[in-house]
Order: structure tokens, then C-alpha cells, then sequence
């Protein structure tokens, strides 16, 4: 299949380079050009536009930072709107607003160019290892048309509804996430407090109930208090404030969700937003004196 894929950043450049692995035919383009060098040192083409890039492109996939640049890059005067052939398909994989994801489909579509929004979970080790779970909205037969894109890229691949479900479904994944991160934060911390051998707590803990992905995959940083990228911190809080956007569109609090924004904002304004989210440790590390 021919695809375009347009944002190389710490998730797309691993995603674009199992498409390349799947045997797609592949062109790229970032922001940063310097980016496509691996791609195209690994047999994919480049293109100077999102526009160029769409031009002979079956299936265009998208895979920036926020709702500003997917709003460049789709629709924009060099935008995939201007390139894309009627019938191309848009596969959103960033992680922007709900609302957002709605408008942009609807303008597409009066150029008869189908999108799906599909955002991801799994982190860049999900991106490397072509394991994330990928979240889909929009229709049945576009979906389908996806799925050997898709499943180049992601192991569990559900259809969550309509356009803009998918990015509601990332918004419930990072609330959820936001909560995890922050309990094993403060447990650890407890540990550490009391003493205990870590090691031991880490493995009687992560074997019972209060397993989970965070704990097992980020509790040595927590321990260690070192953060190396993974997801970035300031990655995180900008999909905490799309989901709590969507929440109180829907007249719903998300206390929890809106407590860990701010810890993230704080730790953000001290300079950590570039480290991975697990970094939330800090401040109860910093809080209880550790």
C-alpha cells in the first residue's frame, strides 16, 4: 500500500519504520527534515510537503504533538488537503481534541477524503516493538481499508465508534494513566520512607493486584530518580488538559485528573517537562523530604 506519513517524532519515527518493515511503500515528511534520514536511508521516499507527500498516497498517516499542528498539517495551505486525491484515507494517530478531530474530518470530507482518528497507548517502547493499542473512530469500511496500515503498528487494534471516539478513548486512557502513575509514585515512596527493601516490595507488589504496566516498567525510575524518555511529561499534561476539556464540556469533574495536571504544570515550569511522565515522582519524592 502506498502511505505517507507525516510526524517522525519519538512514536512516529518507530511506527514509520515498521510500515517500511511491513513492506509498505513509504514517504515521509517532518517539520524537521533532518528526521526523514533514517526512513530514507531504509529505502522510504521524502517529500518537501504534507501536501506532496498525500499526492500519491493510498493512505496518508498523521502523528504530531497537539491540535494546532494536525490543523497544519491536514488543512493548511501546504496541508494534506490541498495534495490528497478524493478517496485518499487520513489516519490521525497524535492525540488532539475530541471536538477538534470532528471539524477536521468534516472539512476533509468536502474534498471526499475519509479520516479515521487513532490515537495510541503502549509508549515509544509500544512504537519500537509494533505492540501499541490503537484506538479507532470513524467508519466501518474505512477501518477496514486501515487495517493492514494499522496492524503494521499496533498488536490489540479496537473501533471505539464514530469520528472522534478514538480521541475520547486516548483522553479515559490517560486519565487512567495519570492515576496509575501517580499511586505507584506515592507507594513507592512509602517504601522508600519506611526503609524496606525496594527490590523485594517491587516484586511481592507488581505480582498481586496493584500490578501493572506503570508499576512494572516504571517503578526502577521512581526508585532511582532518574527519568529517561519514554513519553514526555509535557506530552502528558497536554493530553490531561484535552481531557479534561472534554469532561467539562460534559459537565463532568475529574478531580483526580485536574490534581495530577497541576503537579505535572509545576514540575513542567522547573524544567522536567522532557523527561519521561514517570517524573510525577519528584514532587512526592520532593514532598516527603526523599
Amino acid at each position: 500500500m502506498k502511505v505517507a506519513f507525516i510526524g517522525l517524532g519519538t512514536m512516529g519515527m518507530p511506527m514509520a519504520m515498521n510500515l517500511l518493515a511491513a513492506g509498505h511503500h513509504l514517504t515521509v515528511h517532518n517539520r524537521s527534515r533532518d528526521r526523514e534520514r533514517p526512513l530514507v536511508d531504509a529505502g522510504a521516499q521524502s517529500a518537501d510537503t504534507p501536501a506532496i507527500a498525500a499526492a500519491a498516497a493510498d493512505v496518508v498517516v498523521i502523528c504530531v504533538s497537539d491540535t494546532p499542528d494536525v490543523e497544519a498539517v491536514a488543512l493548511g495551505p501546504e496541508g494534506v488537503m490541498t495534495g490528497a486525491q478524493p478517496g485518499t484515507l487520513v489516519i490521525d494517530m497524535s492525540t488532539i481534541s475530541p471536538t477538534a478531530t470532528r471539524a477536521i474530518a468534516a472539512q476533509l470530507d468536502t474534498q471526499e477524503i475519509a479520516m479515521l482518528d487513532a490515537p495510541v497507548s503502549g509508549g515509544s517502547e509500544g512504537a519500537k516493538n509494533a505492540t501499541l493499542s490503537i484506538m479507532v473512530g470513524g467508519e466501518a469500511d474505512e477501518v477496514a481499508k486501515a487495517m493492514p496500515v494499522l496492524q503494521a503498528m499496533g498488536k490489540t487494534i479496537t473501533h471505539v465508534g464514530p469520528i472522534g471516539a478514538g480521541q475520547t478513548t486516548k483522553a479515559i486512557n490517560q486519565i487512567v494513566v495519570a492515576g496509575t502513575y501517580w499511586a505507584v509514585a506515592e507507594g513507592l515512596a512509602l517504601g522508600l520512607k519506611a526503609g524496606l527493601d525496594m527490590e523485594k516490595v517491587v516484586q511481592a507488589v507488581g505480582s498481586g493486584a496493584a500490578g501493572s504496566w506503570a508499576f512494572t516498567n516504571r517503578s526502577e525510575n521512581m526508585l532511582n530518580n532518574t527519568y529517561p524518555l519514554g513519553f514526555r511529561m509535557k506530552l502528558h499534561r497536554k493530553d490531561l488538559l484535552i481531557a479534561l476539556e472534554a469532561a467539562r464540556e460534559l459537565g463532568l469533574p475529574l478531580p483526580m485528573a485536574a490534581y495530577v495536571e497541576q503537579i505535572e504544570s509545576g514540575l513542567i515550569a522547573q524544567g522536567f517537562g522532557d523527561e519521561d511522565m514517570s517524573a510525577v515522582a519528584r514532587s512526592v519524592r520532593d514532598m516527603g523530604g526523599i
